[in-house]
């Protein structure tokens, strides 16, 4: 069994299709083929399970994908981290974010960060969910997530650095905008903007309204984030309750009031990482740089 037998076969389990791999590769579907056999060889159970639609792991496979996984990702930042002792240079500190995160949560963690560590550069990724940053946290090079936090994942360390209120976006002329609060039984009579399917936040606000016994009105409108749906509030589509994030427009500078709901529990937001103590430093430095701008400890 050698390292690029296991890493052959968890990029078969991924793509779920050896000619997928070969590709990507630029070998042949026989040679990706020889590594999982040889695999099944060693370990004497079958791996994969040949489908028409192409390849799924076996029980037994996906018990060998989790390791290989966690052990490759854990080499693979060894690997990185020596390289960058070898140049003596700063280094790269990747993250994962989406694509409302930079703007909202990191504008001046990032120019703080770059003021007191010029010699390291940042890499941002865009991810459409926090599902997804999950995922990419498993493929090497990747540092930091900033995800909403949810049910534990294996394989990542999740760290939560704030807490947001859901507020209601309604337009400043409209009935709701000089309240001090909303309760959370009002939204009900209210055909709200829906946030982003699939999502983390969009799970998590359901669940509040489930917790309260409240039923809401489905909304024809449905967005890809958080920004959009408060751009469409302004626009006059309807209303939207959101996250309370750090850098929406102020009352006083735009269209729009933000009118806190505090029945509905709060969202909390913050970083997943595959494992703290093995992060570089110039990683740790930037995640604690964003949490002190944002007012987490």
């Amino acid at each position: 069994m050698t390292l690029d037998d296991l890493r052959v076969f968890v990029a078969v389990c991924r793509a779920g299709s050896l000619s997928a791999v070969a590709r990507e590769l630029g070998c042949t579907q026989s040679a990706v083929s020889q590594h999982v056999r040889r695999l099944e060889r060693e370990v004497g159970v079958a791996l994969v399970e040949r489908q028409p639609r192409g390849v799924v792991p076996t029980g037994a496979g996906s018990v060998l994908r989790q390791a290989a996984e966690e052990g490759i990702s854990g080499l693979d930042l060894a690997l990185r981290r020596l390289a960058e002792l070898a140049r003596g240079d700063g280094g790269v500190v990747r993250i994962a974010t989406g694509s409302a995160t930079v703007r909202h949560f990191m504008a001046s963690a990032v120019a703080d960060f770059r003021r007191r560590y010029p010699g390291v550069s940042l890499e941002f990724r865009t991810e459409n969910s926090s599902r997804s940053c999950f995922a990419a946290l498993q493929e090497p090079g990747l540092d930091l997530a900033w995800v909403t936090l949810g049910e534990p994942v294996r394989g990542v360390e999740q760290r939560p650095v704030a807490r947001l209120p859901w507020v209601l976006a309604v337009p400043a002329d409209d009935e709701l905008a000089g309240r001090e609060r909303i309760e959370a039984a009002e939204l009900a009579g209210l055909r709200l903007i829906g946030l982003p399917e699939g999502s983390t936040s969009r799970a998590r606000l359901e669940s509040a309204y489930t917790e309260l016994g409240m039923v809401t009105t489905a909304s024809e409108t449905s967005v890809a984030d958080w920004d959009t749906a408060v751009l469409l509030v302004e626009l006059g589509v309807g209303h939207a309750v959101v996250p309370d994030l750090p850098g929406w427009p102020s009352p006083a500078g735009s269209g729009l009031r933000f009118v806190p709901v505090p029945e509905l529990s709060p969202l909390t937001v913050g970083w997943a990482v595959r494992r703290w103590d093995t992060l570089s430093a110039s990683a740790r430095a930037f995640a604690d740089t964003v949490a002190r701008h944002t007012g987490g400890t």
